[in-house]
């Protein structure tokens, strides 16, 4: 575990699914929406900066961390998820609230804004994308082309698939990650990487691989220039999962939105430059979100 909470849970999904949930701070909701694969390594610096100020909820998706397997089998697509946060919201009560995505968490924050634009105060999206991320990995459509073998050579072969799965020890997985320049090897540590790795390798491969199918076809550019809540996007120079043109499409596309590009950054930018992000984050929520007090408020001129 890489976050500590004030307070924890669990939730049930609309069908039924036990959901996870970590609460800490108080004032303003703020939701953290993982990648996929993901259960909170991303926030383990911005988790705890926000919660100075806000009340900031994460939770684990479905068949990951400790929340449960699905109980549809057939409900692990992005919408289902969007779902599952907007049951998270009503069970703690939250009539509206910022949506904070890394990765994949960018498609489930947009897809509660389409499911429920008046649940949505505002959105940080961070190193993702609107949609079809098997099409754009290292600026190709190579990973879409060949997942649906994959997907079927694991299918037919679920025990030598889940033995070799996890096999690769987290260190040598860290070092690979930065001799092949997936990630910034100067910022990054390990000791911030490996729980993401551990997290992944515990994991069903045929439930992850299914999940990543389903985020590479689902999109929501078809509501970007509908969305009118207060946006950040933050985008990282080095990107190969999400490269920084879709950030730069996105931020075109919606209305009024904020694009910051984090240079030399990788697609694990949250712990490779968490200052950086967290400076620009509290910049964006006082200019965007913060009301104003009364003394900040300008005095009214005298009549003449």
């Amino acid at each position: 575990m890489t976050m500590q909470y004030d307070r924890q849970g669990f939730a049930s999904a609309p069908d039924g699914t036990r959901l996870f949930w970590g609460e800490r701070g108080q004032g303003p909701a703020v939701v953290l929406n993982d990648g996929i694969g993901c259960d909170g390594f991303a926030w383990k610096y911005l988790q705890p900066h926000l919660a100075q100020k806000h009340r900031v909820v994460h939770w684990h998706y479905r068949a990951h961390g400790r929340s449960g397997l699905p109980v549809d089998p057939g409900r692990i697509d992005v919408p289902a998820h969007a779902r599952d946060l907007l049951s998270l919201l009503d069970t703690h009560e939250i009539d509206r609230a910022v949506l904070c995505g890394h990765s994949m968490g960018t498609q489930v924050s947009l897809e509660a804004y389409r499911l429920a634009p008046d649940r949505v105060a505002g959105m940080v999206l961070l190193c993702g994308s609107y949609g079809k991320v098997t099409a754009t990995f290292h600026g190709s459509d190579v990973l879409k082309q060949i997942l649906p073998s994959v997907i079927d050579a694991v299918e037919r072969r679920r025990g030598l698939a889940r033995a070799l799965w996890g096999r690769i020890p987290a260190k040598l997985a860290f070092h690979m990650a930065r001799l092949s320049n997936e990630v910034d090897a100067f910022t990054i540590r390990e000791e911030d990487f490996r729980p993401y790795m551990e997290h992944v390798a515990a994991m069903d491969p045929q439930l992850f691989l299914a999940m990543l199918r389903y985020a590479g076809d689902h999109t929501a550019e078809d509501i970007l220039e509908r969305i009118d809540v207060p946006t950040l996007i933050i985008a990282a120079e080095r990107d190969t999962f999400t490269p920084p043109a879709l950030a730069e499409h996105m931020a075109e596309a919606i209305p009024g939105a904020d694009l910051f590009i984090l240079r030399g950054a990788s697609h694990a930018a949250p712990i490779e430059q968490p200052v950086a992000i967290q400076l620009r984050l509290d910049k964006w929520l006082r200019d965007h979100l913060e009301p104003v007090s009364a003394e900040d408020e300008p005095e009214a001129s005298e009549a003449g």
